[in-house]
């Protein structure tokens, strides 16, 4: 039977992707990423509580190199960007998604892994280029030639925004209680980053007053 690995950040993107592929991917195998992000200990914290939850094994990967070659404002002391807007350059940590699908095949080469999940989806493709479906294909492509194994990446929200995959958690159940996408490091969520009011006014347009209440901070 074929088994699948995802990367796990612990924000909506991820736990949508898993609640949608755990049974009919076989996902066994999470991994989630510190590279002196503000947000890491909450991170951490949401995806050890998915992966309970949908028991799965649960890795975490150190990337501390990684963290002193970012200069963005989600590892620095410089104020995380509020509301939406094209935020890339004072949120992009280098090659970030490129690096983690990259050590994710080398897991699926290791441990025969038939596909690797990922939260890429249309709504930040048009933010970050490594959220694209060319990304995807692209990187599809190369591992055909640097793994034995070659993983095929799944991005099953590639053709949905943030209002769709709200709907999608809703529709099926899945315990958006877990959710933690906030760039900072408070306790609940700002509200005010991007991430975060991107996830809002998703629950808004979903008409969801009992998650807004839960995941954030009262304004």
């Amino acid at each position: 039977m074929a088994k699948s690995i995802i990367l796990l950040s612990g924000g909506l993107d991820s736990l949508v992707s898993l609640g949608l592929l755990k049974e009919k991917y076989n996902i066994e195998t999470a991994l989630t990423f510190g590279y002196g992000q503000k947000a890491l200990d909450n991170e951490l914290k949401a995806a050890e509580m998915i992966c309970n939850y949908y028991n799965l094994r649960h890795k975490v990967i150190k990337l501390d190199w990684l963290r002193s070659i970012t200069h963005t404002a989600l590892v620095s002391d410089v104020a995380i960007p509020v509301g939406i807007q094209k935020t890339s350059d004072s949120v992009w940590v280098p090659n970030r998604n490129g690096l983690f699908l990259n050590i994710a095949a080398s897991f699926a080469d290791a441990e025969n892994y038939d596909y690797i999940i990922i939260g890429a989806n249309k709504e930040e493709a048009e933010t970050f280029p490594d959220n694209t479906k060319e990304f995807i294909e692209r990187i599809n492509l190369e591992f055909e030639y640097s793994t034995k194994k070659h993983p095929k990446v799944l991005a099953p929200l590639i053709n949905y925004d943030k209002n769709d995959i709200v709907k999608k958690a809703l529709d099926n159940s899945i315990p958006l209680e877990f959710v933690r996408s906030c760039y900072q490091g408070v306790e609940k969520h700002c509200g005010k980053c991007e991430s975060c009011t991107r996830l809002k006014n998703a629950l808004i347009a979903n008409n969801d007053d009992k998650y807004i209440k839960l995941l954030f901070e009262v304004q």
